[in-house]
């Protein structure tokens, strides 16, 4: 289940809030002594978080499917480049070479002893989660709260934090995108598809500037380029992957003006962070988070907050 972008900020009882977090959306599915972690896009991460697969191997509770969200932390905050240096890895040894410790909250229940719970109120889902399993670390279970809004939000934006995550206490789980649960920012960020790069200039190496872009209506709509967050490492490995996937013809739809550009096969997924769009649809004052690997390209749309009528 997926929650829609919203600037709504005023809310009646009967909505819980939790905390946005800055990571990766995993599925944990137990049965019996098997565990297998799942991404959105159903990738197996057993072999990337080990410690997560052993704290569900060790649970009481043998048959359950819980979704949650795997996080790294820089002091109190949620760090998705951080994380960015844990995902991908397999080998136990790189995983324990990398000092990138993972947390996996915990916030809702889809089964449970061989009960389907999805037709569950939320409110009901989160109490048998509650009591289903053992929370240790690397688990925990994502707290909420029964009242927000607009001074909530403010709170959390004061710390540092992503924002709020705003889900009706008496909804179903849906596997789709619903306004059922809804997403309140601190700060714009969301995922591009990156259909080219330019080239570095300078001292600068690997690539100047990543090109990206969104799908609408089937098309591959440019949204302008990034070119900072961007590390010497990143720059290097960004180059690498990009260059195996060149291809002679731009993914874009209309003209892209960009010197140097270099165009490859819209595959990869960027998360970018950014202060607004401008009036012809570019990227204002982007900057490079991460790559995503649990979202396909297709899916990759621009994000509209939703008004109060939708909500």
């Amino acid at each position: 289940m997926l929650a829609t972008l919203s600037d709504r900020r005023d809310f009646p009882g009967g909505w819980i809030f939790e905390r946005k977090l800055d990571g990766v959306r995993v599925l944990a599915v137990r049965e019996g002594g098997r565990v297998q972690l799942l991404s959105r896009t159903g990738q197996h991460l057993n072999a990337t978080y080990p410690e997560i697969v052993e704290a569900l191997a060790a649970q009481e509770c043998t048959d359950f499917t819980i979704d949650g969200e795997v996080v790294a932390f820089t002091g109190g905050r949620t760090d998705f480049a951080r994380l960015q240096r844990r995902m991908g890895l397999t080998r136990r040894r790189d995983i324990e070479a990398s000092g990138v410790a993972v947390t996996y909250y915990v916030f809702d229940l889809l089964r449970l002893e061989g009960t389907d719970t999805t037709r569950l109120p939320l409110r009901t889902r989160k109490s048998l989660l509650r009591r289903a399993l053992t929370y240790r670390s690397p688990l925990r279970l994502t707290p909420h709260r029964n009242e927000g809004g607009a001074e909530l939000l403010a709170a959390f934006c004061a710390r540092g934090w992503e924002g709020l995550i705003a889900k009706r206490a008496d909804s179903p789980y849906q596997p789709r995108r619903s306004t059922d649960w809804l997403k309140l920012k601190c700060s714009r960020s969301q995922e591009f598809v990156v259909g080219g790069f330019t080239e570095p200039a300078g001292s600068r190496v690997g690539l100047g500037a990543l090109l990206l872009g969104y799908y609408e209506d089937g098309r591959l709509r440019y949204a302008g380029k990034v070119g900072t967050g961007f590390d010497r490492r990143t720059l290097l490995t960004l180059r690498e992957r990009l260059d195996a996937l060149h291809t002679s013809a731009p993914p874009f739809d209309g003209p892209v003006r960009e010197a140097r550009a270099r165009w490859v096969r819209p595959e990869l997924i960027a998360q970018i962070a950014f202060t607004e769009w401008t009036r012809d649809g570019m990227l204002r004052h982007p900057s490079f988070l991460g790559l995503r690997e649990d979202k396909k390209p297709r899916e990759v749309v621009r994000e509209r907050p939703s008004g109060r009528a939708a909500v």
